[in-house]
């Protein structure tokens, strides 16, 4: 079986456009022809491979198909920008070539930002924010062509480095601190205290109160703030609407200065992440990789 580029192209960018009207504008074709494409790869294959709903998302099959799509997109940028760099009196250099990447919230707030941004020059970043423990499954999509995450376990077709560590520290108001714990991190008080948390699938929080709280009382269920943003959950913890899991990148500023204090000394909690790419020779990835990797071993607990 032939697979045609021009049909993988027409299924990427209406993955990444979410409608048959954003990838005709991406490829500059009409709708109707990216709908025929797209048909006609279905045809070819015998599978279905998007959900036709808005925005458009791809089956099982479309993930596959999806991600051989992106393989050749990064494979045909590195080719083409080796061919303007050698400059043979061609046509005029394209553009940079445009990168999906997934990274944590926290590590965007703190150092992955800084570690790409003497790349801008030479690749564009699409950065998908996701949560560290959900981040590889973007990968397996064919959403992202690299990922900071904590899975250690390689995705199929993909190589794993580590990077270190994120340390959080149970942090708190110093005002709050002295209304919430006077005794400390006891028992009743963190069964009391209000706790700021990212989201509903932030268990950073209460994976260090089942750690410090006894067995009778790991049931505890405090007031709860949700707060999806890194730079505003820091900001929520600041002004005392509960105390949080901050990074020591993020929150040192604020322990200098005395507006945040630490509730519990030896309760410090190590998010270990890894940067899984696809298995690709690709240049461009391979100098992201390195920077962020070089980014890792200045700023994560090694």
């Amino acid at each position: 079986m032939d697979l045609d580029l021009g049909q993988l192209r027409a299924l990427s960018a209406a993955v990444s456009g979410g409608t048959f009207e954003a990838a005709a504008r991406a490829l500059h074709v009409t709708p109707s022809a990216i709908s025929q494409r797209l048909r006609a790869l279905e045809v070819a294959t015998g599978r279905v491979l998007l959900v036709r709903s808005r925005p458009v998302r791809p089956t099982g099959s479309g993930e596959v198909l999806l991600r051989l799509a992106r393989q050749v997109e990064l494979l045909a940028g590195d080719t083409l920008a080796e061919l303007d760099a050698d400059g043979a009196g061609g046509p005029a250099p394209r553009g940079v070539q445009t990168l999906p990447i997934a990274v944590n919230a926290d590590s965007l707030a703190t150092w992955a930002l800084p570690a790409l941004a003497p790349l801008a020059g030479s690749a564009c970043f699409e950065i998908h924010r996701e949560d560290e423990g959900r981040t590889a499954s973007l990968l397996r999509e064919g959403t992202v062509v690299a990922a900071v995450t904590t899975d250690a376990e390689p995705v199929s077709g993909c190589s794993v480095t580590r990077l270190g560590a994120m340390r959080y520290r149970p942090l708190v108001a110093a005002a709050r601190a002295r209304e919430w714990f006077p005794d400390g991190p006891t028992a009743q008080a963190l069964a009391r205290a209000p706790v700021v948390v990212f989201d509903r699938e932030d268990d950073l929080q209460h994976r260090y109160l089942r750690r410090r709280l006894p067995g009778t009382q790991r049931a505890a269920q405090p007031p709860v703030h949700h707060v999806p943003s890194s730079a505003d959950f820091l900001t929520a913890v600041r002004l005392g609407l509960g105390w949080g899991m901050l990074p020591d990148l993020q929150s040192r500023p604020d322990e200098a200065d005395g507006s945040l204090v630490d509730v519990d000394p030896s309760g410090a909690v190590d998010v270990v992440l890894h940067w899984q790419q696809w298995k690709l020779r690709s240049a461009s990835l391979d100098r992201v990789a390195a920077a962020v990797t070089a980014a890792a071993r200045r700023h994560l607990v090694q």
